[in-house]
């Protein structure tokens, strides 16, 4: 099958699937999309201290832009939570729309098109909540071990996730930057975008990149703010799972990060999976998906 024609049943697959209802809610701001939906850890005995199961931290893809929210990612949460983790599936403000011809995007009705990320405002939600996760989950999901936490991400999301457990080595002027590193056991980044200037070069999500950093005049400006290829060593465990025929986010992407990383002096793992494209990873009716919660439970039991 042609890589597009795989591309387009294995997304048609994804999206096939109903949004699951969270166990509880949270906010953890004002805005509307500022709230993490928890699910509880079913299906299988936690193993962990006082029977608490690990914590994962899900960032959903969708090229940072507003059509893309965290409920096409829920059945991929509820699908961990059914293997014994619990999950907090993290919302964060994406991009609005705007005029089509300014950047080229496909126009939708009345000429405009989603932007790719909100400046600073993306930045600031993921980080905000990661910070207040630890009450929240106190909270909303008592079962869960914040001890033991693990953040995965999709796409975009494996950007956010990559940055999230960068923001110690964030340049010392950024309003981001925390004194240690976050209390992490690690991250797991599905095909992330994760090396802005090879996304930029290759397409990704017609310069997907490039808008969340507020355009070409500020992309090599903010690019050390939250290119995760520019933010090494973290010393946090992480492994990179990337379909081999991924058209949406291509293998060289994640390849130029390890590269990165190991220029850094950092070892970081990659994971290819043969006939496998952007979506099956988060698909719980794929096989790569019970791949994905095997490198999770790798770093979180």
């Amino acid at each position: 099958m042609p890589d597009d024609a795989r591309d387009a049943a294995e997304e048609a697959s994804l999206f096939s699937h109903p949004p699951v209802e969270p166990d509880a809610t949270a906010a953890y701001g004002d805005h509307p999309d500022q709230v993490v939906d928890f699910y509880a850890a079913r299906g299988v005995e936690p193993a962990g201290p006082a029977g608490a199961a690990p914590l994962v931290v899900v960032l959903h893809g969708g090229a940072w832009r507003s059509p893309y929210d965290r409920l096409h990612i829920s059945p991929f949460a509820d699908f961990l939570a059914r293997g014994g983790f619990a999950v907090a599936n993290v919302e964060y403000r994406r991009g609005a729309l705007i005029p089509a011809q300014a950047d080229g995007c496909a126009a939708e009705s009345g000429g405009t098109a989603p932007a790719a990320g909100r400046w600073p405002d993306t930045f600031d939600d993921v980080a905000t909540a990661l910070d207040a996760l630890p009450d929240l989950v106190g909270r909303a999901l008592p079962g869960a071990d914040p001890r033991r936490m693990v953040i995965t991400g999709h796409s975009a999301g494996g950007q956010l996730a990559l940055w999230l457990a960068a923001r110690h080595v964030l340049p010392k002027d950024s309003p981001w930057r925390t004194d240690r590193p976050a209390p992490l056991r690690g991250v797991v980044a599905l095909a992330p975008i994760a090396d802005f200037e090879t996304a930029r070069d290759l397409g990704v999500c017609g310069g997907a990149e490039t808008q969340l950093l507020g355009g070409p005049t500020w992309f090599e400006r903010r690019r050390p703010y939250a290119d995760p290829s520019l933010l090494l060593p973290t010393g946090i465990a992480t492994t990179l799972v990337q379909g081999c025929t991924d058209v949406v986010v291509p293998q060289a992407v994640a390849e130029a990060y390890a590269d990165a990383a190991a220029r850094a002096g950092e070892v970081v793992g990659l994971t290819l999976l043969e006939d496998v494209g952007h979506f099956p990873l988060i698909d719980p009716a794929a096989d790569a998906c019970a791949v994905v919660a095997e490198e999770i439970a790798q770093l979180a039991w």
